[in-house]
């Protein structure tokens, strides 16, 4: 595969090291030299899409967050495939793939959406998704460097050093993009007594039901406006207002 000019440029970018983030580079350079409006880098964690670590504003943002908080989306699924998800045009995409977040990518204005896993062998440790609000395949150019650009992403993840090490850790957390998600988390898994994996669970049906973005949740339980209790036959779903997060 041959790499245009301009991502040759993206990855000398990539491979400074340059900046605190674990990512180098401008996302909306990416975007631009892959044709797409937008693009974003997640990482995953137990085979799940866990962290927001390179992506430019707007719709990629978002984009990102839906998937965490619903549990579906083109990441998810590229996860769990270990493999490219390509969708050019999401008037196509069966109904029942996405149900819920079908409609959200509407509201978005999104309309295409490319996934490549950063892959080493059959692990996959992360995603990087193009989004664009026009329908129609990417180029063969595009693909080409979307590819090259997976596989240098996939290096810079294996090879972060400290960075990476503190975000494997759960070091440094209030550099993370989702630090409030992680906080609540383990602040809820003491007031339900669940596990830290459940009480992610619990917040996402929270911010689910209530139609609030994840963070936003997070973000009240972390403030400790909002909180979850063990109501005895198993943690109650909801938070309560007014409590001062102790007990």
């Amino acid at each position: 595969m041959a790499t245009s000019t301009g991502m040759a440029r993206l990855l000398r970018d990539l491979s400074s090291r340059s900046g605190p983030g674990l990512i180098s580079g401008d996302p909306l350079e990416c975007a631009r030299v892959l044709g797409v409006d937008g693009v974003a880098v997640s990482l995953a964690t137990g085979g799940a899409l866990s962290e927001l670590v390179w992506s430019s504003p707007g719709a990629s943002e978002r984009l990102e967050d839906e998937q965490y908080t619903l549990g579906e989306g083109p990441g998810v699924d590229a996860v769990g495939s270990c493999s490219v998800v390509v969708e050019p045009d999401l008037t196509l995409v069966r109904p029942d793939r996405w149900p819920v977040l079908l409609p959200t990518l509407t509201g978005l204005g999104v309309d295409a959406l490319f996934c490549f896993p950063l892959r080493i062998g059959g692990v996959c440790l992360g995603t990087l998704t193009a989004q664009r609000s026009t329908v129609g395949p990417l180029s063969a150019a595009a693909m080409d460097d979307a590819l090259i650009l997976a596989a240098a992403l996939t290096a810079v993840v294996l090879d972060g050093g400290e960075r990476m090490e503190r975000f494997a850790t759960a070091e440094s957390t209030s550099h993370l993009h989702r630090a409030a998600v992680h906080q609540a988390s383990g602040m809820i898994s003491v007031q339900a007594g669940v596990s830290v994996a459940q009480a992610l669970v619990l917040l996402r049906a929270h911010a689910y039901r209530h139609e609030i973005p994840l963070l936003q949740a997070a973000e009240d339980v972390v403030a400790r406006r909002l909180r979850f209790r063990d109501i005895g036959d198993g943690p109650d779903p909801s938070l309560r207002k007014g409590d001062d997060g102790h007990g």
